[in-house]
């Protein structure tokens, strides 16, 4: 049996803020005194949703207590270890400067702050950033905020944007603008499409947009037309079944679309999204697919996808690929010999 642990894997839609290992959560609560998730128990109680708006609510209680740039240092080291203990060996890892300013925190120095601490962690795993323009304000200010992290974006490590918050509250199409001005700074762009709102949000968010990924993309399985053009253009979809079952996007993993989109020739990528808020990190959630009866075979063809659909220079993305046939030609003899 294929070893997941084992198996080369990127991360290309995990969020840093929502992927905070829960111990280190429980100390910036303890740290700032939160009066109602003092012990474990309380949190794990307190990362329970009714619907979606629910967690968008619950992410915003979170923000009250991320409050000094060495907190993001330390989220981001220990994020960095995290994925490297489940053997993932590339990451394109989502940042949410905005819901920060609260506490005065300015975009860039958030960035920097983020990358001093995955440096902490230097060679655990090789971890880019996206900038989260958080759709929820408005497109001048995604504009302003555009320019400040392209003048960074070396320093920090940043090589895109994306559009992440409430989807069925703000569409993508105000922000055709800033998303220009992305391409012509040479970021790359990506956006939460398909998740809390339907198919004509995936369609905003690539025709508008010009989005090289979509964010989700669950429910384009409402419209076969579009999961037609999602499969004959080679887009990349950053599938997260566990978040959508707890968002309520999805009634059960059992009822997930992971599968027909897979089976229509969608690109399909596995993620975590925000793996402390949801109970599943990266490792668990292909064992969720191998769960809704996905083969070794098909397991190892969603890890190519990610490295194929990551922003990754040729010859990085080859060293990865080539990593994962040499697992798929060790997984073919051991099956062969009876051996697993």
């Amino acid at each position: 049996m294929l070893d997941i642990v084992a198996l080369p894997k990127s991360e290309l839609h995990l969020h840093l803020e929502g992927a905070i290992p829960p111990s280190s959560l429980l100390a910036l609560l303890r740290k700032y005194q939160a009066p109602d998730c003092q012990n474990l128990e309380a949190l794990r109680a307190r990362l329970v949703y009714r619907d979606f708006d629910h967690f968008l609510d619950t992410w915003t209680w979170m923000t009250r207590y991320v409050r000094a740039y060495e907190d993001f240092r330390w989220i981001a080291e220990g994020v960095a270890r995290s994925l490297a203990d489940q053997g993932i060996r590339y990451a394109e890892v989502f940042f949410s400067a905005p819901d920060f300013f609260q506490h005065g925190l300015s975009i860039t120095e958030i960035a920097l702050a983020i990358r001093e601490g995955l440096e902490r962690a230097a060679g655990a795993v090789r971890v880019r950033l996206i900038c989260d323009l958080c759709r929820q304000h408005p497109p001048e200010r995604a504009a302003a905020w555009l320019e400040e992290i392209a003048a960074v974006r070396h320093d920090a490590g940043i090589i895109g944007v994306g559009l992440g918050g409430p989807e069925h509250r703000f569409p993508p199409e105000p922000f055709a603008g800033v998303y220009r001005r992305a391409a012509e700074l040479g970021l790359r762009r990506v956006a939460h499409a398909g998740e809390a709102a339907g198919p004509e949000s995936i369609r905003g968010a690539l025709d508008a947009l010009g989005a090289e990924r979509i964010g989700h993309g669950t429910r384009a399985v409402e419209d076969p037309e579009l999961v037609r053009r999602l499969a004959s253009e080679g887009i990349a979809l950053e599938v997260c079944p566990t978040s959508n079952v707890c968002t309520g996007v999805v009634r059960s993993l059992e009822t997930h679309p992971v599968r027909a989109l897979f089976d229509a020739g969608v690109r399909v990528t596995l993620a975590s999204d925000d793996p402390s808020f949801f109970g599943a990190n990266l490792v668990q959630e292909y064992a969720n697919l191998r769960s809704l009866g996905f083969s070794d075979a098909e397991l190892l063809q969603i890890a190519r996808n990610g490295f194929e659909a990551a922003f990754l220079s040729d010859a990085e993305r080859a060293v990865w690929l080539r990593e994962i046939d040499a697992v798929a030609t060790t997984n073919v003899r051991e099956r062969a010999a009876g051996t697993f």
